[in-house]
Parts: structure tokens; C-alpha cells; sequence
């Protein structure tokens, strides 16, 4: 695997930073959700040494209240399920993957409502597509592989994608099972 570089990090920060980010987190301390928001872990370049943007998990949209204000914000927070998948991650060979989300500018927590939007809406996919495709680009990266964060998402990759790129489909960090139990599940789907 070829290290990102320090210029190649910060154009994706600057062009994806409000969207995308890294499945690297601060160390769990006294609670499962400690340190999930804690951002100053990329404020050290060492932080290019377990990046890999050769994997990229792939959610559906953002989902949290309000909106991301800083760089790498997305999946770092300390509201919702994403602590499980932090847990799941540590020590697998996913940790340190590109995150993104395959339909942008659509915050909505309700997947149900997002796919009955898209439903409604098909233009939306090919153009979130389409951006997707061009966020891959700007990875610069030789034959990435997709982990599709639950059914939908991987619905929409394996109908526009699957000619191009390998997929692999996870259960989403929203999955109501403990973070024990999530873990588990991952790692039988990564074998």
C-alpha cells in the first residue's frame, strides 16, 4: 500500500472534508462514546502512517442532527451508533479507511425516508454517483474495495458500481446488538 501524502491529504481534506473522514478514532476511555469526537488526532501527520484510503467504508447519508462544522467531523461524534463501529474496527485491517457517504447533502436520520426520497428522486442517485465516482478518483487509488454499510447502500453501489469495483456488504453501526455483538458480526463478514 502506497502512504498518502501530506499534499494529497490535505486536498482531500479541503475538497471532502465536510463529508468524508477516516475510520481512526481516539482511544475508548471510561465510557464506550469517550473521545469519539475528539478531532485532534489529525492534527498529527504521523496520522498519514494508518490511513488507507485503498478501503473505503461507505454509509448511506449523514444522519446526525445539525451539520459537520470541521474537517473529518463525519462518523466522529459522540451521539448515535458509531462508537460500535470503532470498537468493531480497532485492529482490523479496515481501521484507518477512507468513510464517505454515498448520497450527499441529504441529512436525514430515517433511512426509510431517504430511500423513499431516492425512490422518487432517481436523478439524485446518478448524480451522487457520479460525485462518488470522482471522490474514488481523487483518492488516487488502484482498485479500491467498497464496504457497503448496510442493505441500502449496498443496493445502490452493487446496481452502479459492481462492474467497476469489488463490494462488500457490513451491517451498519445502527444494527441494535451490543458493540460486542457488532464486532462479532463484522468480523465473520471480513473473512
Amino acid at each position: 500500500m502506497k502512504k498518502l501524502s501530506l499534499e494529497k491529504y490535505n486536498i482531500l481534506k479541503s475538497k471532502y472534508g465536510l463529508h468524508a473522514s477516516w475510520a481512526i478514532w481516539a482511544d475508548e476511555t471510561d465510557r464506550p462514546k469517550s473521545n469519539m469526537g475528539d478531532l485532534s488526532i489529525f492534527d498529527d501527520n504521523l496520522i498519514l502512517e494508518d490511513l488507507n484510503p485503498n478501503n473505503i467504508l461507505v454509509a448511506y447519508n449523514f444522519s446526525a442532527d445539525g451539520k459537520v462544522l470541521r474537517n473529518w467531523e463525519n462518523f466522529h461524534g459522540e451521539h448515535g451508533e458509531v462508537y460500535k463501529l470503532r470498537y468493531a474496527l480497532k485492529g482490523t485491517n479496515l481501521w484507518g479507511a477512507y468513510m464517505t457517504d454515498v448520497i450527499k447533502d441529504c441529512v436525514e436520520p430515517n433511512s426509510k425516508l431517504v430511500s423513499e426520497y431516492l425512490e422518487k428522486n432517481p436523478a439524485v442517485i446518478d448524480i451522487n454517483i457520479e460525485r462518488f465516482e470522482e471522490e474514488i478518483d481523487d483518492l488516487q487509488v488502484i482498485s479500491p474495495i467498497l464496504y457497503a454499510l448496510g442493505n441500502d447502500v449496498f443496493e445502490i453501489l452493487n446496481k452502479n458500481l459492481s462492474d467497476k469495483y469489488k463490494i462488500i456488504k457490513l451491517t451498519h453501526y445502527a444494527w441494535q446488538r451490543s458493540k460486542e455483538q457488532y464486532k462479532e458480526k463484522l468480523l465473520q463478514q471480513l473473512k
